[in-house]
């Protein structure tokens, strides 16, 4: 199983954008056996994608050619054992306090950041995640 992190930048974001983004990628990953979580702030995606290999370079090449996607970089690939988000076909960032702000990323937080802390940036989002979903 391979999981993968990249960045971008959105093309004419807007939240009605997103909302479509998170529709079509919850229904499309489901059917490819796709996991992972999304933060958006702005005028950056941050996205972790975990699944099989082959779903997720084929999603990751579509990635590269949507024109909602601008400067689409890979920052993050490794196999894995275990997936970081086994319930979300994908996770909205619901809580950005557990991320950058948007003046963080803009002063370049995330291009600085290392692949271990935007791992460790996630798996903060996955374990706030498992605990709203526990508590309900």
């Amino acid at each position: 199983m391979k999981q993968l992190i990249y960045r971008s930048q959105p093309f004419g974001f807007d939240h009605a954008m997103l909302a479509g983004i998170l529709i079509q990628a919850r229904r499309n990953n489901r059917r490819n056996d796709i996991t992972g979580a999304l933060i958006c702030r702005g005028d950056v995606y941050l996205q972790l994608i975990e699944g099989p290999t082959q779903a997720i370079d084929a999603l990751y090449s579509q990635i590269l050619c949507d024109d909602r996607h601008c400067n689409v970089r890979m920052v993050h690939s490794e196999m894995i054992d275990e997936r970081i988000f086994p319930e979300w076909e994908m996770l909205d960032d619901e809580l950005p306090t557990l991320t950058w702000s948007q003046a963080e990323i803009e002063d370049g937080a995330v291009e600085r950041a290392g692949s271990q802390e935007l791992h460790a940036v996630f798996e903060k989002i996955a374990d706030k995640a498992r605990g709203r979903a526990s508590a309900t």
